[in-house]
């Protein structure tokens, strides 16, 4: 897996009948590849994975590596709470040519620390392409410890997680018990800069549809010495960092990104669209940024 620094978690565009804009979704991964993405998960949480069908997921696949495939690394969410379909799309995601892939911790059956181990083992035994764990325990209801971590990282093809326990200790912990060729990624933006101070190398962003190029700066500013200049950045971008999880993700960045003039459509049921509250924090919020452009 290359080196990136700022790997958007793309959302996935909608018709306004629900079905998916395979289209817009082309458009936008270019526009995220031209303002300061280094890479692009396809079909993450973001991207609504869970209410995305097998074949829609492996058809946005094909549509993203054909619009920037060769250009910033496409990363394919293929992990869910089922081992052996979390196999088959990772491997239908390996022969429509993306870079890698990202599996999310197991939700819902709550796995063992051994069992987690072993859902990801047989899952990177059945591909070539390097894994991204991703251990997000508000909501998958299970934690990856760093001891599980690094017995996965000894698995060759195993090479990063992105981190979003908030829990920096545990960051910390994990850093010290991990080679230091294994990546580790903020999956948090508002904690992006505390990662990134104990070893982390970058974020899989939400806010990054919106500001990419302003994280890119404060990530390069940190890893080259520059960390005042990093923190003042931090600091500037976390009204809209916090923004963005103003009701769940990602209602609030469709919409943001819909306000900016990019189309993403509705989000799928059970998610509903923000509320008349939650629309005038956002919009007050991209205005101060001067990103508003349809009121």
């Amino acid at each position: 897996m290359k080196v990136g620094q700022v790997i958007t978690a793309m959302v996935t565009p909608m018709k306004k009948d629900g079905s998916v804009d395979y289209k817009q979704a082309a458009y936008l991964a270019e526009w995220l590849a031209n303002n300061g993405s280094d890479g692009l998960v396809v079909c993450g949480t973001t991207g609504e994975s869970p209410t995305l069908s097998f074949e829609e997921k492996v058809e946005l696949y094909s549509e993203v590596v054909s619009a920037v495939g060769g250009n910033i690394e496409v990363i394919a969410g293929t992990g869910s709470y089922n081992t052996a379909e979390s196999i088959d799309l990772t491997k239908a995601a390996e022969k429509a040519g993306v870079d890698g892939i990202m599996l999310v911790t197991p939700y819902y059956n709550k796995p063992s620390q051994e069992g987690l181990y072993q859902h990801f083992k047989a899952i990177a035994e059945s591909s070539s392409l390097p894994i991204m764990l991703y251990n997000v325990p508000s909501r998958t209801n299970v934690n990856i410890l760093p001891e599980t971590v690094a017995r996965l990282a000894e698995i060759p093809n195993i090479v990063a997680i992105k981190e979003a326990s908030g829990n920096l200790e545990q960051v910390s912990y994990l850093r010290t018990i991990t080679p230091e060729n294994f990546l580790i990624y903020s999956g948090d933006d508002s904690l992006t800069l505390p990662i990134l101070a104990v070893g982390g190398c970058g974020v899989v962003s939400v806010a990054a549809h919106l500001v990419g190029r302003r994280i890119k700066t404060m990530v390069e500013a940190f890893l080259s010495g520059r960390s005042k200049e990093a923190t003042n950045i931090h600091l500037e971008l976390l009204d809209i960092f916090r923004a963005m999880f103003v009701t769940t993700n990602p209602v609030p960045v469709k919409r943001s990104l819909e306000f900016v003039g990019i189309e993403t459509g509705p989000v799928r049921l059970p998610l509903v669209d923000l509320t008349e509250s939650e629309t005038e924090i956002i919009k007050d919020v991209l205005r101060r940024y001067g990103l508003l452009e349809h009121s």
